[in-house]
Parts: structure tokens; sequence; C-alpha cells
């Protein structure tokens, strides 16, 4: 779980592994190509007539999908998720969580940083 976003990253529920994965996996098998991508506001409508799901509990499912092999090529564009057709696909898809990832690291290092200029200074002045 990612402290401050744990309903939305704790792990799957019975419910949610034993219900809503096995019909995310076949729904989205169907999802060859990005023509054929559906949007998490879709998934959310249609399922939504029989069970319960959240956008952010949707995409933590689709991440259960993606890491436990279950349809492997699962990407996702702004169009939405689909099954990437060709390498070069999955390769400009890793591309951009690359980027995503650098960026995020970025950040952090950046708040490790202005955290020791801010406090460390504060924490030598006690010590004299």
């Amino acid at each position: 779980m990612i402290k401050g976003f744990q309903q939305e990253t704790a792990p799957l529920t019975d419910y949610e592994k034993n219900v809503l994965l096995p019909l995310f996996i076949r729904g989205l098998e169907t999802k060859k190509g990005h023509e054929n991508a559906v949007t998490n506001k879709y998934i959310i409508s249609v399922m939504s007539k029989n069970y319960e799901v959240s956008e952010a509990r949707v995409r933590k499912i689709i991440n259960h999908i993606r890491t436990h092999d279950n349809i492997p090529g699962l990407i996702a564009t702004s169009n939405g998720y689909f099954i990437a057709n060709t390498e070069a696909e999955l390769l400009e898809y890793e591309e951009s969580l690359k980027g995503r990832e650098d960026a995020i690291r970025a950040v952090r290092l950046a708040i490790a940083r202005q955290r020791r200029m801010l406090y460390e200074q504060e924490k030598q002045q006690k010590l004299f």
C-alpha cells in the first residue's frame, strides 16, 4: 500500500479477486489493438450496472492483471486500455512508464534535498 492512498492501493479484496478479476480478464482479453481500447469510465459504466467498483479500484485490478501476467501486453494510452499488437507498441509504453518513473524519482530526490536544507540546519542550531 502507498501511504496516503491506503484505500486505493490496498491489496485486492476477496470480492475483487473472486468476482471482479475474472470479469475484467474476460472483458479485457477482447480488447486487442488501440482501436478497441476501453477507458476507466467505460469500464465503470458497464460494471456499475451489476457490480460495485471505483475508478481507483479499476486501476488496482488492472495493475494486478499486469503484474501477474494475466493478460500479456495490456497497456494504456489516453484512449484507454488495450492489448498491444506489436512489440513497438510495448516498447513505446515501456518508455512512457520509464519517463513517469524518472519524473517521480526526480521529485522524490528534490523533496529529500529540500527537507535536508530546511531541517538539518534547524537540527544543527539545536546542537549549539
